[in-house]
């Protein structure tokens, strides 16, 4: 499969000669320029709500495969991560969701600030990436449904400076190979970047030796391609092609009874073309996208010869325009997505349209030291299913926010803000009539949103080489949905809620102990849940750990050198028992995973500095060859290896 990106890598390693080593050091905090909380630019120390940025340069040295693998190493949250190409996030209590659309989830994962289509992060490549934006807490007002307990914005990297070219390749563990090819540039008027990676895997031993059977994957494919065009001055239209496919994917249920022959079969892409524009003065600037994409899963098993078929088409549009005065900032739009959903498993077939429309606003006081935020939106949501199961139905939602940053100084920034979040229920739980397995499942039209508001208060410090925060949160999450069963009809139904609360920190200092031309990181961040309990039953929720960490050391110098030595750990964990069929809540223990990079680069050209270079890379995951798993039941990798090299022309 990867013979002839191969040839291209090595190729390029014979090309490369006469290699020098000189390089800037890099910079571990991140852009100080975010998109994500208000969609339009804006410096950070004017977001009301708590933000991690992940930048290039922590996404370049992770060893992480996908969006899932960097999620995990960040302690973002909590991870329910399966062998294969299945992976989901949960941030304050709340989670994505791994199947069909992304409308069934309460984190919504977002791909250049509009709906990604899908919550399984195993689908993003973590190649051509800028930087990953990341909200803690609601945010309906600016991307609407699932955005209960956060936003994951995937920033894909837009080309500059001279056009370049690259290829790698890496070699690892159980039979591991990747080879991939990259461009980005600018020329002239004409921006592009893009990559594409090929990649397969046998199956993998676990922490204490055991082979774990049919975790192997072959002919992975991922790619992002962005290109644009700058017809006028502030004029540009891009266009944006993301592409996902395994062809297939071990499925081995779980380790104590491991399924040898079923599979997954997964394909996804998608295409944006983006207009922008402004005014020469930039007081006046404007957005314009489409959107359209498809997402296939096939469940294979050969041994009981049953199969499962799913298909989601997804399209969509985003206009706004945004006014930035001297002190007030305005950004109305309207947005629409409808989902078209084919599937073996009833209901066959089902649809979902959703227009809304919202005005974000802000107003700065004291040249901008003390910062008013406030957004409102409205969503309207319609479903369908197929003839035969069910009929139509109509709802809507009003969603409203509020924020207030003050920087008192450079170095501090004080923030407090109250948000909304919903999900609005899918077609089966509205409208559904139809059979499946000797089970009538019938809709209840009567269904509200489930919904939650959020407020939150923080403090950040930025000074020196010091890089802090911390906040504290309290959610109410009410009317969830839970499926009840009743006369031998199963339907659904608003009951109780949830409360969750707790407290967030980040801390990072860089130090030159070796000198100006090195920089040694240490850095810590986490969650500590102090409240996660059901409003009805006073249980703790399941697949909500009480406490993640993750912390580290990143080392890097002038001349090419970095590395990075993480540990990430997720806190005992109560989660649901289906290894035994039972659905028993039970307890999972916590765990700690180590992971370590190391990588150097030579410069070909020392007076130039273009980047143009060899690197060599190494990675170790799973360092100490521990037990883990993140779902009960489905043991992870032991420890493993990963050598690469990656030449830049």
């Amino acid at each position: 499969m990867n013979k002839k990106v191969c040839l291209l890598v090595l190729a390029g390693l014979l090309w490369s000669k006469g290699l020098l080593a000189e390089e800037t050091t890099k910079s571990f905090t991140g852009s100080e320029l975010v998109v994500t909380s208000s969609r339009v630019e804006e410096e950070k120390k004017s977001v009301t709500s708590s933000i991690t940025v992940i930048g290039k340069e922590e996404i370049e040295e992770s060893p992480a495969k996908d969006l899932g693998e960097l999620l995990a190493e960040k302690s973002i949250g909590h991870i329910q991560k399966y062998p294969g190409t299945m992976t989901s996030v949960g941030i304050r209590g709340f989670r994505t969701e791994t199947h069909g659309n992304d409308l069934m989830g309460k984190v919504l994962v977002l791909l250049n600030g509009r709906r990604a289509g899908t919550g399984n992060l195993a689908k993003l490549s973590t190649g051509n990436i800028d930087r990953i934006e990341i909200i803690r807490g609601p945010a309906a007002v600016q991307y609407g449904s699932a955005a209960i307990g956060g936003i994951v914005n995937v920033i894909t990297a837009r080309g500059e400076g001279m056009p370049s070219l690259f290829f790698e390749q890496e070699l690892g563990s159980n039979q591991y190979t990747q080879s991939s090819v990259g461009a980005s540039g600018k020329s002239g008027k004409v921006d592009f970047s893009g990559s594409v990676s090929l990649s397969e895997m046998d199956s993998y031993k676990t922490g204490k030796g055991t082979e774990y059977a049919n975790t192997a994957y072959s002919d992975r494919a991922v790619g992002n391609v962005q290109a644009g065009f700058e017809f006028l001055p502030n004029h540009r239209i891009g266009v944006i092609y993301n592409y996902f496919n395994v062809g297939k994917a071990g499925s081995p249920s779980y380790l104590s009874q491991v399924d040898s022959d079923a599979y997954t079969s997964q394909k996804a892409y998608s295409t944006d073309v983006v207009y922008e524009g402004s005014t020469a003065d930039r007081r006046f600037s404007w957005m314009a996208r489409y959107f359209t994409g498809r997402d296939k899963y096939l469940y294979a098993d050969p041994s009981s010869e049953y199969t499962s078929k799913n298909k989601v088409e997804h399209k969509g549009a985003q206009a706004q325009a945004t006014y930035s005065g001297e002190a007030l900032r305005l950004t109305a739009g309207m947005d629409w997505i409808r989902y078209d959903l084919e599937s073996t498993l009833a209901p066959l077939s089902s649809g979902y349209e959703n227009p809304a429309c919202f005005v974000l606003g802000k107003y700065g006081f004291l040249s901008d030291r003390l910062v008013l935020t406030a957004g409102l939106r409205y969503d309207s949501y319609d479903v369908t299913i197929g003839e035969g199961q069910g009929s139509s139905q109509s709802a809507d939602n009003l969603s409203r926010q509020a924020g207030l940053a003050w920087n008192p100084s450079d170095a501090l920034k004080l923030r407090a803000s109250y948000a909304e979040g919903f999900r609005m229920p899918s077609a089966r739980e509205l409208v559904a009539d139809f059979y499946s397995w000797g089970t009538h499942y019938v809709g209840n039209p009567d269904l509200k949103p489930e919904k939650s508001r959020s407020f939150e208060a923080g403090a950040e410090v930025n000074y020196r080489d010091i890089r802090t925060s911390l906040t504290w949160f309290t959610t109410d999450f009410r009317d969830k949905i839970q499926s009840t069963s009743t006369d031998g009809n199963m339907t659904w139904t608003n009951i109780g809620g949830a409360t969750v609360s707790g407290i967030e920190a980040e801390l990072s200092w860089v130090l030159h102990p070796f000198g100006p031309e090195w920089k040694v990181e240490p850095y810590v961040n986490g969650t500590w849940l102090t409240e996660y309990r059901d409003d009805e039953t006073g249980e703790k929720l399941t697949y909500t750990p009480e406490l993640s960490v993750t912390s580290g050391l990143r080392v890097a110098d002038r001349r090419g050198f970095s590395s990075v030595f993480n540990f990430a750990y997720t806190g005992e964990t109560q989660v649901e028992n289906w290894e035994d069929w039972s659905g028993d809540v039970v307890a999972k223990g916590g765990y700690t995973v180590a992971n370590l990079s190391v990588s150097k680069k030579f410069l070909i050209d020392k007076a130039r500095k273009q980047g143009r270079g060899l690197t060599l890379r190494c990675t170790v995951e799973n360092l100490f060859d521990r037990e883990y798993q993140y779902v009960k039941g489905y043991t992870m990798p032991g420890r493993t290896f990963v050598v690469g090299i990656r030449a830049d022309i």
